[in-house]
């Protein structure tokens, strides 16, 4: 029996959906699958049974008292854990869907009703191959209706809650606005569209916004359109992860923009207009092409000063605070540091770039670093400077916003190398220092080829594959970045020994039992990261 229910009672397909209160993804998923639930069970072909992961009976008392389905019992754990071992659950939540013989539809139930909620029922192999030959069918025969209408809607609202056609809005150009109020992205992308959506307007050009919010308390989606001069589809709309999956939504804010003849022309123009503004429009192709030929020319022209200087702003600041034209800069090697004093793999790779910094000084090279930091405040900022014997960008500096832009920053530390004429050389620098330590410089493709050669050499007369003690596998000799050396725990570069079967790793060195070179200090232990970014391998990400 499950919760006083005989399960040679229940009719049709049966969800078991394994979960525990204490599971963030299963708190979220959780309504998803309690909506498709309310809408199947009015056909009586469909039940869900709650397999608990919880650790007391409090607890889910508390939580099975949010579901509309049936659980087995709490106090029958030798149930549970049998379910656990023969659905083989590595991870919640998870839900296996049970056909009317008991046979496994689908043990990848919470992907279906997350991509597909009800019109994924009956969950079969072949219902979801058909709704993914629909989606390539409706693809290719795209209009706006098809994009922006359902079965139960045939509107968008304004602000104000009045309800649009969307046949009005055939024949226009129209940009769909993936959003979410809470995220930091589009919060500050949504004030310059707007600036771009009434220049437009006001211009009489034929362009109109959706808004397709992804907001999931309706205050936060009135207050987010409340402030939007354009139109949205109503809050919670089932249409919009429908839509998120269909234009393969993988970023926010997501901009896609809807030809007049209802085709898309772009999957995401967010970026475009963060740098042209207005003069992206009408975000076709041939525009695009336009604005690609007038960056090269820009790339082609540019200076130090085209780079760093921005009206009255136009120095950097030394280690005493006092300011440094950066005209005084020009001529020399530029390489910009963007990094931050919270960022483990930041501070992991600032002791390489002191090293390397002093090294190239020393040879009377004319190099400068410029740090331009994503500290949170000043204090912080302050403590990360000090350590370091370069220049920087002051604190709260507002090009700091436009240099990320230009040079497409998502993920810190990133090492942008700008040459003595002031064009850009390289946005790789960070993993040439990584590597090559001072013999990068002057981080030109030229010199990678030369430091190529010599690794080449380097490696004549060495084996291709050898057998160690330290390891079961035959390794194989291979090129590789910066990596952690298995045998003796410091860090090699460029060559190893390594297993085609294991992630496992010798330095040459330690291969063949001579110094080959390879070797490089130990990297900084890692910390958390801090709040707003994600830190994952040598990199910190925004979001």
């Amino acid at each position: 029996m499950t919760g006083g229910v005989k399960l040679d009672s229940l009719k049709g397909k049966i969800g078991l959906y394994f979960s525990a209160s204490w599971c963030g993804p299963c708190q979220r998923f959780t309504p998803i699958l309690a909506e498709v639930y309310n809408e199947l069970s009015r056909q009586g072909d469909f039940e869900v049974i709650f397999v608990s992961g919880d650790e007391d009976d409090e607890a889910f008392k508390g939580y099975f008292s949010k579901m509309p389905w049936l659980a087995v019992p709490f106090s029958d754990s030798e149930t549970r854990d049998k379910l656990d071992e023969l659905f083989k659950v590595m991870g919640i939540p998870h839900l296996v869907i049970l056909d009317e013989n008991g046979k496994v539809l689908s043990d990848g139930g919470v992907e279906i009703i997350r991509e597909y909620g009800v019109e994924g029922y009956p969950f079969t192999v072949e219902r979801i191959k058909e709704m993914k030959e629909q989606e390539e069918r409706a693809k290719r025969e795209q209009s706006l209706r098809s994009v922006l209408t359902s079965h139960s809607r045939d509107f968008v609202i304004s602000s104000d809650g009045r309800k649009i056609s969307v046949s009005e809005l055939e024949g226009k150009t129209i940009g769909l606005y993936f959003s979410m109020s809470s995220y930091k992205a589009s919060a500050e992308f949504t004030p310059r569209l707007v600036e771009v959506y009434e220049k437009l307007k006001g211009k009489g050009e034929s362009f109109e916004i959706v808004l397709i919010s992804l907001d999931d308390e309706e205050e936060s989606f009135k207050r987010d359109l409340g402030s939007m001069p354009w139109l949205a589809l109503p809050f919670k709309d089932k249409s919009r992860e429908k839509l998120a999956r269909y234009f393969e939504l993988s970023t926010l804010p997501t901009l896609v923009i809807i030809g007049p003849d209802g085709k898309t022309l772009h999957s995401n123009v967010a970026e475009a207009i963060e740098e042209h503004g207005v003069g992206a429009f009408p975000f076709t192709p041939e525009k695009f092409a336009e604005l690609a030929e007038i960056q090269r020319a820009k790339e082609e022209s540019q200076t130090l000063e085209s780079v760093l200087v921005s009206g009255d702003l136009d120095f950097v600041v030394g280690k005493n605070g006092g300011k440094v034209p950066v005209s005084d800069l020009a001529g020399k090697t530029i390489l910009l540091y963007f990094s931050a004093h919270w960022c483990p793999p930041c501070r992991a790779f600032l002791p390489k770039l002191i090293d390397a910094y002093k090294k190239i000084k020393e040879r009377n090279e004319s190099l400068e670093v410029v740090f331009i930091s994503s500290d949170r405040d000043q204090t912080s900022f302050d403590e990360f400077f000090k350590g370091m014997p370069w220049l920087a960008l002051p604190f709260g500096d507002a090009r700091k916003a436009s240099l990320s832009r230009k040079f497409k920053v998502s993920g810190i530390p990133m090492l942008v190398a700008i040459g003595p004429s002031g064009r850009t050389i390289t946005k790789e620098a960070r993993d040439m220092i990584a590597v090559h330590g001072a013999e990068a410089y002057p981080f030109t493709e030229e010199r990678m080829k030369e430091i190529d050669g010599q690794y080449n050499e380097m490696a004549k007369g060495w084996p291709e594959k050898v057998k160690h003690a330290l390891h079961e596998h035959e390794l194989v000799l291979d090129r590789c970045g910066v990596y952690s050396c298995d045998g003796c725990d410091e860090e090699g570069r460029v060559w190893a020994f390594s297993c085609d079967e294991c992630d496992f790793c010798l330095h040459p060195n330690c291969t063949l039992g001579e110094d080959k070179g390879t070797k490089d200090d130990k990297s900084e232990e890692q910390n958390p990261s801090k709040e707003g970014w994600r830190c994952d391998g040598g990199l910190c990400y925004k979001g």
